[in-house]
């Protein structure tokens, strides 16, 4: 079964909606604006490093350096892996984070944080994700999974090293990398179908 991967048009309407929100949003409500803050970081996060879920919702402060722009992560089997963010929209958001919620990442280990100053479980990610995919009428049924998927499928699209992204998405063997090439196949027989020029050519009709 091909990983299920999210359109990027659909990714950018996304993120577009929470940026639009957040600019016309009222500062006065200190709390709801604080979470919508936290909430674009959050799939700026699963989208920009291709990260699990679990990995995002248990990060420790101490992991990530916004400053440098890298995450250090631990994934299965404790094998621990370095991402770099590199977009400077990013990075902004990250450091507005940061600000925003200087009082509760004081008393707690972990990066992201809920209401109750803790950790901002995998659980409320999904109910997050599910909750502005409806608002934004994205008919597709999004998971934080869909992300890590979609992170690696178009980072293929674009001609990377399949080594290069094993390594991005802490995988321990190729193999289980290499289901994406399978999407990117499909992708691949799409583009050739509806895009290649020789679509045009009709000789059998014209003779």
């Amino acid at each position: 079964m091909l990983p299920k991967t999210i359109e990027l048009r659909e990714i950018k309407k996304f993120l577009k909606g929470l940026y639009k929100i957040k600019e016309n949003y009222q500062k006065n409500d200190t709390y709801g604006y604080k979470a919508l803050v936290r909430d674009i970081v959050v799939i700026e996060m699963l989208f920009s490093t291709g990260m699990r879920v679990s990995e995002l919702a248990n990060l420790l402060k101490t992991s990530i350096n916004i400053q440098s722009g890298t995450i250090k992560l631990n994934g299965k089997g404790s094998k621990e892996r370095i991402i770099q963010i590199c977009d400077n929209e990013i990075k902004k958001a990250l450091k507005e984070y940061t600000i925003l919620f200087a009082d509760e990442l004081s008393e707690s280990k972990y990066f992201l944080i809920n209401r109750f100053g803790n950790n901002f479980s995998d659980q409320s990610i999904r109910h997050m994700i599910s909750k502005y995919q409806k608002v934004f009428g994205i008919q597709k049924h999004l998971t934080p999974h869909m992300f890590r998927h979609s992170f690696a499928t178009l980072l293929l699209e674009e001609g990377v090293d399949i080594r290069y992204i094993q390594n991005m998405l802490g995988h321990a063997s190729i193999s289980t990398t290499q289901i994406y090439t399978q999407v990117n196949m499909k992708h691949q027989k799409k583009l050739l179908n509806t895009k290649h020029p020789r679509r045009h050519f009709n000789f059998l009709e014209e003779s």
